[in-house]
Order: C-alpha cells, then structure tokens, then sequence
C-alpha cells in the first residue's frame, strides 16, 4: 500500500478520556490482540465506558462495541463475532 511506514495518519484521534466526546475519533484495542492500534467514533460517552462503531464515516454501517473508559477504549475479545 502507498504510503505504508510513512508515519502519516489520516486520523486525528482524541486520547484524554476527559474529554471524550460523541463522535469524537479514537484508537481502541481489542483484548487479545496484543495491542493492535483499531479505529473508531464514539457513539456514546458514559462515566466509565463508552460505546464505539467502526464506521468512521457516519453510514451507519459498522459494527458497534462497548469498551472501557481510557486513552485507547478496551474492547473485550468476547464482543468480537
């Protein structure tokens, strides 16, 4: 792919958790991965989880989890089909 290893990102992700916000863009993991970075938006925020799609473009078209409340969202390897 074009471009791979370049350092660049076509995301801007919020990482304070203080200040998540609805359809704020994240980097979340996926428990059992070993850290592989996911990309996400928010689609709820709640005191110590948040929801999360994978659809980042707003088509309503992506697969939806819960995870934890941190820098990089958590998501249990038990949601994951």
């Amino acid at each position: 792919m074009q471009g791979m290893g370049s350092g660049d990102c076509p995301f801007t992700f919020n990482t304070d958790p203080q200040t998540f916000m609805v359809g704020d863009t994240v980097s979340y993991r996926v428990e059992g991965m070993d850290g592989f970075p996911f990309a996400g938006r928010l689609l709820e925020v709640h005191d110590r989880h948040v929801v999360l799609t994978t659809d980042l473009e707003g088509r309503n078209d992506g697969e939806v989890y819960r995870a934890s409340r941190e820098d990089r969202p958590l998501v249990t390897a038990d949601q994951i089909a």
